[in-house]
């Protein structure tokens, strides 16, 4: 099931600064990318997380953009993952997977229940503008390619 063109789910969870967050209070600044990563031992996720981290302040400060990393595993394990790569934005905790399954989906795995790696872009209204659901574990969509689709006005930044 697609998500592209309908209402984004809304979900409120712990962050890594010790508050919550939820989607809805990040759409009253700008649009929202949430990203549905696998869990803070995911090679791939913590490089896409690299790619977002590196655009965030300006996205951030030029369109408003908040970045929302939901991350099936437990907020402890988000700490030291944040810290270790040192991203320039908070990360959410999603141990049951409960957000993950609305969005892109979970799956079992040798590292017990995981989401399925998902981009998606969430315009100011709480519709979501592009999905992207990983095909497989390396499958992802990066942070320079989002900030163009984003100052394109929600378009494909190259055409296609």
């Amino acid at each position: 099931m697609s998500l592209e063109g309908s209402g984004a789910p809304e979900f409120t969870l712990e962050s890594t600064s010790g508050g919550e967050v939820s989607l809805e209070e990040t759409l009253e600044t700008g649009p929202t990318i949430v990203l549905i990563n696998r869990g803070y031992w995911c090679s791939f996720c913590a490089e896409q997380l690299a790619t977002f981290s590196r655009v965030y302040e300006d996205l951030r400060f030029n369109e408003g953009v908040d970045v929302l990393p939901v991350v099936t595993s437990e907020l402890p394990k988000l700490v030291e993952m944040r810290d270790r790569f040192d991203y320039n934005f908070q990360l959410l905790a999603d141990p049951d997977g409960d957000v993950a399954e609305q969005y892109s989906g979970t799956e079992q795995t040798s590292h017990g229940l995981t989401g399925v790696a998902g981009t998606y872009v969430v315009d100011t209204d709480g519709q979501v503008r592009y999905e992207q659901v990983a095909g497989d574990v390396s499958d992802r969509t990066y942070g320079n390619w989002t900030r163009y689709f984003i100052r394109n006005d929600f378009e494909d930044p190259f055409g296609e």
